[in-house]
């Protein structure tokens, strides 16, 4: 059961919905500034229009048009203007920085040229020889409303990473709390029928029952006593002894070599025999396991499986390479995560399991070192040698 396609098909879904309402928000933003830039070059043709007839206004004429001509000029409070003449020669501006205007030479030729850019100036008519021109730029209203869909964007995209962070570690806190939970009451349903086998094996011996029956029965009961023993280790803190991981892999895949099919062949190898690293035996043969299991599911029990160990100077590289269907590259993460498996049976929890046990416990890593669809799949555990 693979629980994880349907998130991914909610999380693209969720990035779509966000993207479209970026993208909408963007739009209709740029609607009001194109609107809005137009009543501003409307405002600035009547102020153009009223700085002409101001220039050319016969003293005679009605105060009435001269006070309303001086509204419509000083009404003007958020758009940066510049009155010139047709040499450049600034004659006033408004709205702009006066004390930059004064320190700075060059100050007002520099707006000038960046008015230019955002728009073409208005020439204003004096009388045949004599031309002023009105250049101006978007007011800050209009410039911030330009970016705030963006700033805006900002900010729920911030929002959106923070929430993601916070559920993010309170569902992994969740998920701890569960394993430890189904972990501890494992081994606690183990312990009952593992105590009642013990007695019926102390029984049969002591009425003389077969022993090669009796010493199969032990085996497997052991087994189950070391399977109780990693349950109940989860969850806590546990010990970590300097090990010679050679000793520790060959226990394990001598076990499985005995108890899978002859198709299957197994080869331990390693560089340096005696390199060791601290490791809980327990828990780290439970890794193995988990990782050889996968490997002969892989392969349909048929095929090679290789573990190599390579000692460094800090670390302890483990490889595990099978002959089986391999991986696909976009699922080289998400077969970590619980519940994800490609089989009929089982729950996905295994390799889940093995990577929180190789670097919550031991401080180490576990992660697919390579893998090619149906040639097979190399896993690596990298070990600190010291703790």
């Amino acid at each position: 059961m693979n629980i994880y396609s349907q998130k991914q098909r909610w999380k693209l879904l969720l990035l779509v919905a966000a993207i479209a309402i970026g993208a909408l928000s963007l739009w209709y933003t740029q609607q009001l500034v194109s609107k809005l830039q137009i009543e501003e070059k409307k405002k600035m043709e009547l102020w153009a229009e009223a700085t002409q007839r101001l220039a050319t206004m016969d003293i005679n004429e009605g105060t009435y048009d001269l006070g309303f001509i001086s509204n419509v000029i000083s009404s003007n409070t958020t758009i940066p203007v510049i009155l010139a003449d047709d040499k450049g020669n600034v004659n006033s501006f408004l709205n702009l920085d006066s004390a930059k205007a004064l320190t700075q030479p060059n100050y007002l030729k520099e707006q000038i040229a960046e008015m230019k850019q955002q728009h073409e100036p208005i020439e204003i008519v004096i009388n045949a020889s004599l031309k002023n021109f009105l250049y101006y730029k978007d007011s800050i209203l209009l410039s911030k409303l330009r970016y705030y869909p963006f700033f805006q964007l900002g900010v729920i995209s911030l929002f959106l990473l923070v929430s993601y962070l916070a559920f993010s570690n309170s569902r992994k806190a969740e998920q701890n709390q569960v394993w430890v939970g189904m972990a501890k009451e494992t081994a606690h349903q183990l312990g009952t029928p593992l105590s009642s086998l013990m007695a019926w094996l102390e029984l049969m011996k002591l009425k003389g029952g077969n022993e090669e029956y009796t010493a199969e029965i032990e085996k497997d009961i052991h087994r189950l006593q070391t399977i109780t023993e990693r349950f109940s280790k989860i969850g806590s803190a546990p010990s970590l002894n300097k090990e010679k991981i050679f000793t520790v892999l060959e226990d394990v895949v001598n076990y499985h070599r005995k108890r899978t099919s002859e198709k299957v062949v197994f080869q331990l190898t390693a560089a340096d025999a005696d390199a060791a690293a601290p490791i809980n035996v327990p828990l780290f043969e439970w890794v193995i396991e988990n990782l050889v299991k996968n490997a002969i599911d892989a392969m349909d029990g048929d095929g090679s499986i290789n573990v190599h160990i390579t000692d460094q100077q800090q670390f302890v590289y483990i490889d595990i390479t099978d002959s089986g269907k391999g991986i696909a590259k976009n699922a080289f993460k998400t077969i970590f995560k619980p519940g994800f498996t490609t089989k009929k049976r089982g729950w996905g929890l295994g390799l889940s399991l093995s990577k929180r046990i190789v670097e919550d416990y031991h401080g180490g890593e576990l992660f697919v070192k390579h893998s090619e669809l149906k040639k097979g799949t190399t896993f690596r555990i990298v070990l600190n040698k010291q703790t």
